[in-house]
This record gives C-alpha cells, structure tokens and sequence, in this order.
C-alpha cells in the first residue's frame, strides 16, 4: 500500500493528507438546517450533516491530494449513525481514488488488537465468508503496550498489502510527559522510532516500508533526528497549521528526493471559510476555500522543500 500512497503522492506533487475530523461547530449552517429538517436534531441529523460536509470536501479535493485521514473519534461521538458516515466516507473517498488512512489510534493486546486490525484493515470470517469491516488502508497504531500491541497489525498489513502508521512522537503540548523521558539516557521517542525501524523490515514496499511513523510538525528537531533512525518509514507528519507547524517546519521530515512523509492539516483545510484568508468564500463555499487551502499548503511545502540547504 506504501507503493500506491507514494505513486499518488507523485502525481498530484502534494505530500498532503486531509484530516476529515468534522465537529459541528465546523459545519456550515447550512448544511447544519438541512440535515435537521430531515432528521431533526438527532444523533441521525448530526450524522447526516457530517456525510453533506464531507461529501463536499471530498468533491473538492479529490483530484489536488492523494490521501484522506478520518478521525474515528469524531464519528463516534454521533453513536451508530456516525459510524456508519465513518464508513461511508471511507468508501466514497476510496471511490474517488484517495488513500484512506484510519485515524484510529487502536493497541492493545492479544485477541483484541487482532481484532482492532481484523476491523480496520482486514477480513473477518463469519461462517464460509469473509467481509472487510471498514477497510481503510493505512491505520495510525499506538505502540504503548509493546509488541503485543503491533504485531497483529503487522500480520494484517503482510496478508492485506495494508500498512500502519505506529505513534512515535505526537504533536500535542503534552507528550513529551512520556515520549520525552529518558530510558538509559535516551529519550523513549527514539526508543520507539528504533522499534518501528525494525517492525518495518517484515512489510517493505519498493522502497518505503508499509509500517510508518507519527512524528508531529511541532517537533522538527526530533524530526530530523528520527528521520535517521527511520530511513525506510514514511512519517505521517501531523500538526500543520490549526496547531502551529508550517511549511518551514516539515524540511527534516523529508529524504533529499523530496519523499519520505505525508503532512496532516485537518481543520486548517476543512474549515477554511472560517479564517480570515478565506472569509471571501463564505459558508456556501467552505468546499471552494478548502481548496484554496490545499494548493496554498501545497505551495508551502514545496517552496520549503526548494529552499532546504
């Protein structure tokens, strides 16, 4: 999967992936009366207005970025319907030609973290048949309980050409509580970043291996020095925009041929009309300013990655 993820990432020349992580608060009015005049101010309305908004986002974007990220969690706050917009938005992103990585953040042990792998990226058996659950590609792991944790997914990703995206360093103010504490006189972070390096040789692609890092955008110094320690991971690098990072930011993240990470902005694209910048585009048009958002990330980036020593 890391092969089709880099081949989309060529030929639309934006290592960019949309975080679809819809609240209300972020969805146009509009949409908002519409799916409550259908059905009201329900778990259902909200899960409907959800479905319009991303809809849009997705008809927008489709043909400008290779991957999409849904947030799990914001879905499943609307309960049963908002899981099923969940998957919905899943297969029609995929219809579209997008990469979907699964913001899911699963890890446990055992028969459960099969289980959260089976649900996200494989099949499971029921009698004679098989079904593929949700079916993203990628899905984002936490690594906290150790190898029990992981390797499931790891069998899921070598049955499924599927990959992950393991949690090394993560962009929140926080996380250097745990990631940053010292363990014989190294910070956890390059521990972990180690560990994913190694997992990463039981699922090579070409040349990138199907198990990738989360380093977040906030971090570029640690960036630069997990980038050595993982030269066969993709890092997904969340944290652009609504949280800081920018385009200057992300150089480390990269290998010299301009590959190596796909960079996350969620509300910065998804809510755009929101901002000033963009204010000219309205409610009506939050897919347009979505757009504008995209290329102007795009450009970022790219006049980033240009000025790198």
């Amino acid at each position: 999967m890391i092969d089709h993820l880099i081949e989309r990432i060529k030929s639309t020349n934006a290592p960019i992936v949309v975080g679809l992580d819809p609240t209300l608060k972020l969805i146009p009015q509009y949409i908002q009366k519409a799916a409550f005049s259908e059905y009201g101010e329900t778990l259902e309305g909200a899960a409907d207005a959800v479905w319009r908004y991303n809809k849009g986002l997705i008809d927008a974007i489709c043909d400008l970025v290779p991957a999409v990220k849904p947030q799990v969690a914001m879905y499943e706050q609307f309960g049963l319907p908002g899981l099923a917009v969940f998957h919905k938005t899943i297969e029609y992103a995929k219809q579209k030609g997008l990469v979907v990585i699964g913001d899911v953040k699963r890890g446990d042990i055992g028969s459960t973290s099969e289980a959260y792998a089976v649900a996200h990226l494989g099949k499971v058996r029921i009698g004679s048949k098989e079904y593929s659950a949700f079916d993203e590609d990628f899905a984002t792991v936490n690594p906290y309980l150790g190898s029990d944790g992981v390797k499931p997914f790891l069998k899921v990703c070598q049955e499924e050409k599927k990959g992950i995206f393991i949690l090394v360093k993560t962009s929140n103010p926080s996380s250097g509580e745990f990631q940053d504490r010292l363990v014989d006189g190294r910070p956890l972070y390059e521990i972990v970043g180690e560990k994913v390096a190694q997992w990463g040789v039981e699922c090579m692609g070409a040349e990138y291996s199907n198990v990738g890092a989360v380093v977040g955008a906030t971090y570029p110094e640690q960036g630069r020095v997990l980038r050595k320690i993982m030269p066969k991971a993709f890092i997904l690098v969340p944290g652009y925009g609504a949280q800081g990072g920018k385009g200057a930011d992300l150089v480390h993240f990269f290998q010299e041929d301009g590959l190596g990470a796909i960079v996350n902005s969620s509300r910065g694209i998804i809510a755009a009309y929101q901002q000033e910048k963009y204010a000219r585009y309205g409610e009506e048009g939050y897919a347009d300013a979505a757009r504008a958002a995209v290329v102007d990330m795009r450009e970022d980036i790219a006049q980033a990655l240009a000025s790198r020593p």
